[in-house]
């Protein structure tokens, strides 16, 4: 991570307005989503001020201070989330994707409040929010006659120090360095501060504080039953303790997904038995223990779970559950042993692969479905509909080649939009061209050829710029599913298949490695990754009792449901 350029210099930015007070803050906010960041009473933390359907939100940043470092910045800035190298960039992209400000609010700042005549500055504003101090403070020279960090007096007395007009020795608050927020201490009178210094110190700060314990920066009522300083973040508390790129951290423990891959036995081990990937049942957060299909409820929880979260974050979930699913991530020894080989790209070209084929295609049926119901739910006006296709068809780029790189989810996103039930609804396309064009335009340009290229078997493969690769085709072939067209292509086809499967399990280190580099520093949300979980979406569209029903069964009935949600959208004339 880079020093964010001189013009992301806090003081810049007209939206912010120094040690401002809540009251005053509260005066210059007159429209939903106008804002403003100003210095928090409180020591100068920075505070984004934001009116949301009526009211004043109050929302402090965490900011967390890194080792002082050439090429890195002082200090990151997060709200709840994602973290950022300066406060200029966290409202750029908050303001810019109109992401909401906290899940618990959803206050969504739009219209920035420009700041009308001089900034002011305090002290403690200089020292805890990224603006560097002004330039026409000069540094004051310490003077010392025993201390190594003053050997720039050399050649000076007391007597010239003092005609010279130097101030008094002034010692300056600490500043703590390290993963923590930085801390104030009081300054130490000189006598003690200088006994209390050893010989190897070599320098007039004292010893560092001890860590206190981290502690998100939000407040609760307490229970005097007053409101609290500011509104409530729902902090990540393992991004909270993420190591910052460019940093080491021994205390820090890497998620499975980034933890290193083992050195492997060389010798052979018989398989003993078919694997399973797919997670034990375990209580869901979002569904009841016999919970019915299509529950209205959870499909409104699931609704603003996703609206919540910008493609781009949806894909990297989306990228960690099929990588799970699939056997390239997270896969353990036992695992390994049990089935003969060290990932599941390898294991599904096997004959004891068969469990792990069914139920790839069993997650990609599943997933196709859902994104469908996604668009044939939505009986409100034509512009809901159409909104809902411009984000699949946004989640389908962002799980493209070169971003999030999982072929299997974009497989599934545009296997729903490719579905008859959704390309025969003519006035949501039709709207969707008008109203959204780039989306569009990317639909049919991009997309569509790409999906074309990677069911024959041409399509991009390369683990730079794929981290899970397609291999829908080389499943259905190996379970029995014949090749539609003449024999010549067929054939063709069948070839091309077959070389991309074994080029996948032969790569299959080389995925990992790319999957696990995307999704390095990623901290997901729990209740969109169980979501997007095969089993979850197996009780969400069937429920409880008919996820148990065979598998045509429910295909069949399901595929019925759709034909009738999109009758009721565009009835046929």
């Amino acid at each position: 991570m880079q020093v964010p350029p001189p013009g992301e210099d806090l003081a810049r930015q007209p939206w912010y307005h120094g040690p401002l007070s809540r009251q005053e803050a509260e005066d210059h906010l007159l429209h939903d989503g106008d804002f403003l960041v100003r210095a928090s009473s409180r020591g100068g933390h920075p505070v984004i001020s934001c009116r949301w359907r009526g009211s004043a939100l109050h929302f402090e940043v965490f900011r967390v201070a890194l080792r002082p470092r050439p090429g890195r910045p002082p200090a990151l800035f997060q709200l709840e989330d994602e973290r950022f190298p300066s406060m200029a960039a966290l409202v750029r992209s908050y303001v810019a994707g109109r992401r909401p400000l906290s899940r618990a609010t959803g206050a969504v700042a739009s219209t920035p409040v420009r700041r009308q005549g001089p900034l002011r500055r305090s002290l403690s504003e200089d020292m805890l929010v990224h603006s560097p101090a002004p330039a026409e403070r000069a540094r004051e020279r310490k003077w010392s006659t025993s201390q190594p960090a003053d050997l720039e007096h050399t050649g000076l007395s007391k007597e010239d120090h003092s005609r010279r007009g130097a101030p008094a020795l002034r010692v300056p608050a600490l500043l703590r360095a390290g993963s923590d927020p930085m801390l104030l201490k009081a300054p130490a009178p000189l006598g003690t501060a200088g006994e209390s210094l050893r010989a190897s110190d070599g320098q007039l700060h004292a010893k560092a504080p001890t860590k206190p314990l981290r502690t998100p920066s939000s407040f609760l009522p307490d229970a005097s039953g007053h409101p609290p300083t500011y509104c409530e973040l729902v902090p990540r508390v393992p991004s909270a303790q993420e190591t910052p790129p460019g940093q080491s951290c021994s205390e820090a423990e890497a998620p499975w997904w980034e933890e290193e891959e083992e050195e492997e036995d060389l010798c052979f081990s018989r398989p003993q038995a078919e694997i399973s990937f797919s997670p034990p049942d375990a209580p869901s957060c979002l569904l009841g223990p016999q919970n019915r299909p299509l529950d209205p409820s959870v499909l409104h929880t699931l609704r603003g779970l996703f609206l919540e979260h910008h493609p781009g974050s949806t894909a990297l979930h989306l990228l960690l559950v099929d990588c799970q699913a699939a056997g390239l991530l997270g896969v353990t020894k036992a695992q390994r042993a049990a089935m003969g080989v060290a990932s599941g790209l390898e294991l599904l070209t096997l004959p004891h692969g068969h469990r792990l084929r069914l139920e790839l295609l069993e997650r990609q049926e599943a997933l196709a479905l859902a994104a469908a119901l996604a668009v044939l739910g939505c009986s409100g006006p034509l512009e809901e509909r159409a909104a809902a296709l411009r984000g699949l068809v946004e989640l389908a780029l962002a799980l493209g080649p070169g971003a999030a790189g999982d072929l299997p989810g974009l497989a599934a996103i545009m296997r729903a939009l490719l579905m008859p039930q959704v390309s025969r609804l003519e006035h949501t396309w039709r709207h969707l061209r008008r109203s959204h064009t780039d989306a569009a335009l990317a639909f049919e340009q991009e997309l569509k050829p790409l999906m074309r290229a990677l069911d024959a078997g041409s399509g991009p493969c390369d683990p730079g710029g794929v981290a899970l690769p397609h291999v829908a085709p080389a499943v259905r072939l190996l379970e029995g599913e014949e090749l539609a067209g003449p024999l010549e292509e067929s054939c063709e086809r069948l070839l091309r298949t077959l070389h991309r499967a074994r080029q996948a399990a032969r790569d299959a280190p080389r995925f990992r490695q790319a999957a696990a580099q995307r999704l390095r520093g990623f901290r997901p949300h729990p209740q969109l990754r169980e979501a997007l979980t095969t089993g979850f979406l197996r009780r969400l569209l069937w429920g409880s009792r008919g996820a148990l029903a065979p598998r045509a069964q429910r295909l069949q009935k399901f595929q019925h449901v759709l034909s009738v949600l999109s009758q009721r959208l565009e009835p046929d004339h």
